[in-house]
């Protein structure tokens, strides 16, 4: 017999989902424009906007489920984790606005390498694919693959503003770029951890320090 909170569950699964599909396109979307060298920002900023919006309609509903049926256990656990989610989706769609603002900033950046930017992007990608499958599936193996991913990205954030402080003669537009779309980036596979981390609450129960 079903719950009567399992109608509000479902809810928060539908939800997420939709912020799911919006978050991978809005990365996608900043990733494609900015190796496009194209200023186009608008479409993503929407994306961002409607994200945000319905990061508040997840966390009215948990409120709601945890005052009137009070969960308990693996419920609550789901019901938190939600918000988790959420929350990281939202970020997702902020992050992918400032990576499509960057040409805005810095101008034409056609002739600078970007390739650090490319495989960064690719591996963040999978990372937000992969915590989303996690997630849906409760996928606690996919989980611990995207914590582990989180350190390739992180480390071509690292050798990229080494080498852009090291180089002499490289361009100022290309080096401010580059460090400020691999930043967004980092701070995309964060949230794409932090997801991976909820599912392996919501499996075990146990939650892990964040370094």
């Amino acid at each position: 017999m079903a719950r009567l909170i399992d109608v509000g569950l479902d809810k928060l699964r539908g939800v997420l989902l939709g912020m799911a599909d919006l978050s991978e396109r809005s990365v996608a979307t900043s990733i494609h424009n900015y190796i496009a060298n194209s200023a186009e920002s608008e479409q993503v900023h929407k994306w961002s906007e409607m994200l945000r919006s319905l990061e508040e309609e997840v966390s009215e509903v948990a409120v709601e489920l945890i005052a009137r049926y009070q969960p308990v256990a693996s419920d609550l656990r789901f019901i938190k984790s939600c918000m988790e989610v959420a929350y990281g989706f939202s970020r997702f769609g902020r992050y992918a606005y400032d990576i499509s603002e960057v040409l805005a900033v810095v101008g034409d950046i056609s002739t600078c390498d970007k390739s650090d930017v490319i495989e960064a992007g690719k591996q963040t990608q999978e990372m937000i694919r992969l915590s989303i499958k996690a997630f849906t599936k409760t996928d606690t193996e996919t989980a611990r693959e995207v914590k582990k991913m989180d350190d390739t990205v992180d480390q071509i954030y690292r050798d990229y503003v080494k080498k852009a402080t090291r180089s002499q003669d490289a361009k100022v537009k290309c080096s401010l770029s580059g460090t400020l779309i691999l930043r967004y980036l980092e701070r995309i596979a964060d949230h794409a951890t932090y997801i991976a981390e909820s599912t392996l609450y919501i499996a075990s129960g146990e939650r892990r320090p964040r370094l």
